[in-house]
C-alpha cells in the first residue's frame, strides 16, 4: 500500500526575523525540512509533496533534485485545510494512506511515523493522529474524548471554552488519513471560526459525524512536537538534536569525552573505538574511520574524511 507525505512548508519566518524561508532555518547544519523528509523517507513513504509559498524557489533549489518529492504552491495564505486542497490534484489516482505534517518540527522522528501508521492500518481507520501529553499544551489544538475516551473532536486554541484549555493532550499535527477519506473531507472544510482560515483539523470531525473510524494515539513525546518559531526556539531545538546525534554516536561505539564542548552537523559518519576530545567542531556528511582520534581544538569542514586510525588535532593560539 502507497504511502504519501505532504509537508505544509509554505510559511515565512517573521519571527526569526529572517529572509529565508522558515523551512530552510538549519538545525545542526540541516534545514528542518531536510530532518523531516528524512523521517518519512524512513518511515517508508514513496513520494513526499511540499506545499511551498513563501521563498518557494529556494526551497526547490535546495530539494528539487530528488525525484520523490513534489512542490505544490499555495499562493494563498488561507489556513492548513487550503494548503492541503492545494494537493488534490497530485493525490487523485494514487489510493493508500497519507501522512501529513508540518514543515517546521525537525525533530520528528521516523519511528513516532512507523508507529501512527501501523496504528491506523491495524485498526482500519479513516483517520488517524499521533497525540502528545503536554505541561503546557499552549499554541496547540486541544484533544477532546468522550467518557469512554475515544476520540471527539480538535479545538484550536483560540476557539476552546475554559473547561477545554484544561485539556493537556494536545495535537502536534500529525495526520494519517485513506486517500479518498482526505479528499472527501476536504471537500467538506468551512472556514467558520475565530480566523476565518481552513482548518485542517476539521477533518477529523467531519470523518467521524460520517461515521467513520477516527482514532488518536498518544505516541509523540515532548520533544518531538518542538516547532520552533524564534531564534530562542531555534537554538533550544538544535541542543535537543545535538543530544540525539552525539547519543546515536556513543551508542555506535564512539567516544565523546566532552559532549557540551562538542559540536556534530548532522550526517557525520564516525567509526567504532574513535576519540573524539574536546572543543571540535565536525561539519555536515563528514566521514571518520575507526581508531581515530580528533581533537582537541579540530576542526572538521563539511564533507571532510578522516582514514582509520588517524589523529586530527586542532592548535591552540
Amino acid at each position: 500500500m502507497s504511502l504519501t507525505a505532504i509537508i505544509l512548508a509554505a510559511g515565512k519566518s517573521t519571527r526569526m526575523k529572517s529572509k529565508r524561508p522558515k523551512p530552510l532555518m538549519e538545525i545542526c547544519g540541516k534545514p528542518m525540512l531536510g530532518w523531516i523528509l528524512d523521517a518519512c523517507f524512513s518511515a517508508d513513504v514513496t513520494r513526499a509533496l511540499v506545499v511551498v509559498g513563501y521563498g518557494k524557489e529556494e526551497i526547490i533549489a535546495q530539494f528539487g533534485e530528488d525525484k520523490r518529492i513534489h512542490f505544490v504552491e499555495q499562493r494563498e495564505q488561507l489556513g492548513t485545510g487550503h494548503a492541503a486542497r492545494m494537493c488534490e490534484p497530485l493525490l487523485r489516482g494514487h489510493p493508500g494512506d497519507v501522512i501529513i505534517l508540518a514543515g517546521d518540527t525537525p525533530l520528528l522522528r521516523g519511528e513516532i511515523l512507523r508507529t501512527l501508521v501501523q496504528a491506523h492500518r491495524h485498526d482500519r481507520a479513516a483517520a488517524s493522529m499521533a497525540t502528545a501529553v503536554l505541561d503546557d499544551p499552549t499554541g496547540y489544538g486541544q484533544i477532546v474524548r468522550d467518557a469512554e475516551g475515544q476520540f471527539v473532536e480538535i479545538v484550536e486554541q483560540i476557539d476552546c471554552t475554559d473547561q477545554q484549555r484544561e485539556i493537556r493532550e494536545v495535537f502536534p499535527s500529525y495526520y494519517c488519513v485513506k486517500t479518498e477519506e482526505l479528499i472527501l473531507a476536504l471537500s467538506k472544510l468551512t472556514n467558520s471560526n475565530k480566523k476565518g482560515e481552513y482548518y485542517l483539523t476539521d477533518i477529523y470531525a467531519i470523518l467521524r459525524k460520517s461515521g467513520k473510524k477516527v482514532i488518536a494515539v498518544q505516541a509523540v513525546t515532548a520533544e518531538d512536537v518542538i516547532a520552533p518559531n524564534t531564534r530562542q526556539q531555534l537554538a533550544e531545538a538544535d541542543v535537543a538534536m545535538q543530544e540525539r546525534i552525539q547519543r546515536s554516536l556513543r551508542e555506535s561505539g564512539v567516544t565523546i569525552v566532552s559532549g557540551i564542548n562538542t559540536y556534530v552537523e548532522a550526517n557525520v559518519n564516525i567509526g567504532p573505538d574513535t576519540v573524539i576530545h574536546p572543543f571540535t567542531f565536525i561539519g555536515r556528511g563528514s566521514t571518520i574511520g575507526s581508531d581515530c582520534v580528533i581533537g582537541p581544538f579540530a576542526c572538521l569542514p563539511a564533507s571532510s574524511i578522516v582514514a582509520e586510525g588517524m589523529a586530527v588535532a586542532g592548535k591552540l593560539h
